[in-house]
């Protein structure tokens, strides 16, 4: 397992992790998820990611059993929770959101449900627009102090919001956000690869990717002719289309894609981690899976990363044709 600095901060974490989004709670067995926790801990994943929306607080509870049992030494790994969403499917006045009052009841909740004294890293999981800065900066930074949590971060967060966050905590001496969690794959790159970029340079922030996979867009089995039954692969392929709002032009890069992972000897899967992983702006890949079998493959993304030579990284841009164009004055 590779190691990196989550942005500037001292902490490490494993290049790829486990998430509980939609699987925790929900589309698996408690059983199974402790089965995937343990293959990812014992390939030395470091992170694992939850929510307080994930499965309305299930998700959390399943995972801080399973870390209750396993009794793991709690130096070797790292646990986080998200807030602004809540955990009622119907959410109050106060129940959503990064208020103060929200993030520290959010904050003490996420400690119950997954049994630990601390968190990690706590992320303000969307801005709040009708929040001040100074009092979600503030809020992070006291329970920062109050030893709650060790980091906070952000996810799917502006550039523009993060810098002011960043400003907030300069002009008055507070804890800043060490990472943002956004959204990247070969599918979409803008944030990461050209809105971010002066965030990496001016404050070095970290990043803790999801959906690498684009949500199973990018996986063979839309293409590798293991459904017989025709019209279940139609279904599949008007699927595929959905997911990719419809876009056609990005089914076809799909399969271009598909044919190019199978030419290196590769599933397309471990191709596209291996790809997210080349950028050095990417702290860690959150991987998300139903199945042992399944993390096992994907965890195996390592060893694609010798195959994607320059050559190879320049088809598949030529495949993609979607790079960031930078604005240079």
């Amino acid at each position: 397992m590779e190691y990196r600095r989550l942005g500037k901060s001292g902490l490490q974490v494993s290049a790829v992790s486990l998430g509980s989004w939609v699987t925790f709670g929900n589309q698996i067995s408690d059983d199974v998820a402790e089965q995937l926790m343990i293959k990812a801990y014992e390939a030395g994943v470091n992170f694992f990611d939850n929510a307080e929306v994930y499965a309305h607080g299930k998700s959390e509870e399943v995972m801080g059993k399973i870390l209750k049992k396993m009794n793991w030494d709690r130096d070797t790994w790292l646990v986080s929770s998200k807030v602004f969403w809540g955990r009622v499917a119907n959410p109050g006045p106060n129940q959503k959101g990064l208020m103060r009052k929200h993030i520290v009841e959010g904050c003490h909740a996420a400690l119950k449900r997954l049994q630990v004294e601390y968190l990690d890293i706590y992320f303000a999981h969307r801005p709040d627009v009708n929040t001040p800065m100074e009092e979600v900066v503030w809020s992070f930074h006291n329970l920062i102090t109050q030893g709650k949590i060790l980091y906070w971060g952000t996810s799917e967060w502006t550039a523009q919001q993060l810098t002011e966050a960043h400003l907030v905590a300069r002009q008055n001496h507070l804890i800043a956000p060490v990472a943002e969690q956004n959204q990247y794959n070969m599918l979409h790159r803008n944030f990461m690869e050209k809105e971010y970029l002066p965030l990496f340079e001016n404050y070095g922030m970290g990043t803790t990717i999801w959906s690498p996979l684009a949500s199973g867009l990018l996986t063979d089995k839309y293409f590798d002719g293991s459904v017989a039954n025709e019209k279940t692969r139609m279904d599949l392929m008007q699927w595929l289309k959905d997911r990719a709002l419809g876009d056609m032009e990005k089914v076809e890069k799909v399969k271009k894609l598909h044919l190019l992972a199978k030419e290196l000897g590769l599933p397309l899967s471990q191709m596209a981690l291996a790809w997210c992983l080349k950028n050095p702006n990417v702290s860690t890949v959150i991987l998300g899976a139903s199945k042992v079998s399944q993390l096992e493959e994907n965890l195996r993304c390592f060893d694609a990363l010798p195959k994607l030579t320059t050559e190879v990284m320049e088809k598949i841009e030529l495949i993609l044709d979607n790079k960031p164009k930078l604005v240079v004055y």
